[in-house]
Formats: structure tokens, sequence, C-alpha cells
């Protein structure tokens, strides 16, 4: 088997736990303005809006917008949807930019660090470069590059996220490994010629999980966590 020169990284679920920060998030506004909730079916809401705000991007019913603007778009919607009273402007860009605050499980600071001493190491997010980088200054994510949509003007699964990545770093798909939780982000990746490695995170959705639990296609390589893929990498050099 070839081994891969670069490593690109689905963030959200695969790196950082996006569940948790979000309805912390959730939990402080709606304890400072003294409205209840449910922070974590907040966050489940607003998540659930994620996949369908690119969407109308993919199918060219809209220009490319960068997600910063697609998540402030979703939370009014879910806002609406969970009664919250009209949020000072200051509030909502905390929301907002909630998501450029999100933690990294347990692993991914070392893990990321271990990889990297033999890999290019880049995200290839669907997330605007403003918000990965400070995600990866909040979480200590050692990133080489920033890659995904806005680098590349198109939101994964779509097959030019893959390629133009690849060809950003002057590597071939064939040369460049997808890394993420995501049975369907690496089938996709594996479709446009990447090798891939699934990343196990039964914990995304919180406790009651029931997607993506296990290895569901001929991936390269699958995993505990990120430091178990580069022990499993590097046994492979």
């Amino acid at each position: 088997m070839a081994h891969p020169k670069a490593l690109l990284f689905d963030v959200f679920g695969t790196v950082v736990d996006w569940r948790s920060g979000i309805s912390s998030a959730v939990s402080e506004i709606a304890k400072k303005i003294g409205h209840s909730v449910d922070p974590e079916a907040f966050a489940d809401a607003w998540r659930g809006l994620y996949q369908p705000s690119m969407q109308e991007v993919r199918d060219e019913k809209r220009p490319f917008t960068i997600l910063d603007v697609l998540h402030r778009e979703s939370l009014h919607t879910v806002l609406s949807q969970f009664s919250f009273p009209e949020l000072s402007t200051e509030d909502e860009q905390f929301l907002v930019t909630a998501w450029h605050r999100l933690n990294g499980w347990p692993d991914a600071t070392d893990g990321l660090a271990a990889l990297k001493q033999h890999y290019i190491i880049a995200p290839q997010s669907n997330g605007n470069i403003a918000l990965i980088v400070n995600m990866a200054k909040h979480s200590q994510l050692g990133w080489d590059l920033v890659l995904g949509a806005e680098v590349v003007s198109h939101y994964k699964p779509c097959p030019e996220a893959y390629v133009i990545a690849c060809e950003k770093l002057g590597l071939s798909p064939q040369e460049c490994m997808m890394v993420a939780a995501h049975n369907d982000d690496l089938a996709a990746a594996k479709a446009q010629g990447l090798m891939t490695a699934f990343i196990l995170r039964p914990h995304e959705h919180g406790k009651g999980q029931k997607t993506d639990l296990k290895a569901e296609g001929a991936w390269n390589y699958c995993a505990d966590d990120f430091l178990d893929l580069a022990r499993q990498l590097e046994a492979d050099r």
C-alpha cells in the first residue's frame, strides 16, 4: 500500500467536540437572559441545519457563502424554534463564534503533533478560514495550513472539494489521505482517489449516537483516535 504525503482532516466531530461546545455557549446565553432551554437539543437542531444550508450552495441556488454566514442564518431559525427573545448583537455574535471556540477531543492536540512529524496535516473542513484559525489557536491544533471550502470554493462532499485541496498542495489525490469520523465523507474522498482513515468518535452526537459507530467501508486505516492512527502509520512506514 502506498504511503500518504498529506493527511486532510474533517474537523467538526473528527477533531473537535462541537456538541459540547455549542451547548455550553447556548446554556451561558440562556442563563444570562433568563430563558429556559435544553442546550443540547438546541445544539442538535442548529447542527441539523448545517447540511441543508450548504446544499443551496452546492446546488448553485446561491453564490458561495462562508460557513459563518450560514451559521448565523441557521441560528436565527433555531432561536425562533426554541422561543428565544431577540438577542443583543453581542449575544448573537457570541453564539455564532462559539463554533470558533470548540475544544478538541482529548487526543487531538497530541495526536496531530505526532502525525505532523511525518506528514503535512491540514483541515479539509467546510469551516471558513477565520473559524478554523481561531479554533486552532483555541485548542492548540498545529495545522501546517488551512484547506477547505473557502479555499476551494466548494463544500464537501462535492468532488472538487477533495481534488482541488490536493492540487493546492501540489499533490495527487493518491498522495493524500482523508481522515474523518464520518463514513460518508470517506466514501466521497475515496471516490476521488484519496486514501482514507476512519477515526472512531462514538460520542459526537451524545450518548445515544446511532451513526458512524464503526467503519462501514474498505478504508485504508481504522483507528480509535489520532494517536492510534499515528502508531499504525508508523508501523507501515
